[in-house]
């Protein structure tokens, strides 16, 4: 009785669903909505407005969300990349600092 129970299972669960549509799918499970946009000015070389694009893109943090969602991080993991993140934003902050108080002394 359980050898014919579980065969009836495994007949059943490699048919394909067919009250899934293809429009309940997500196109992208790393698609994230960019939108960034730099306003190329007249006559302005197309490299200066790549390099302006390129800065904008960085400093928005797409890249980086993209690049940590691209493989499965557990919580230990990110726990610690956040910790080593948050270290050096504050030594940024605080070079920084330092830089404005020089200037203006």
């Amino acid at each position: 009785i359980l050898l014919a129970a579980m065969l009836a299972a495994m007949a059943t669960a490699f048919v394909p669903s067919s009250t899934l549509s293809r429009s309940a799918i997500p196109a992208s499970s790393t698609s994230l909505p960019v939108k960034i946009k730099v306003a190329v000015g007249e006559g302005e070389p197309i490299e200066s407005a790549l390099r302006r694009f390129k800065r904008e893109v960085n400093k928005s943090g797409h890249l980086m969300d993209l690049r940590h969602k691209r493989y499965f991080e557990n919580s230990q993991d990110r726990k610690k990349r956040k910790i080593v993140q948050a270290r050096i934003r504050k030594r940024l902050e605080r070079m920084q600092a330092r830089r404005l108080r020089q200037q203006r002394s």
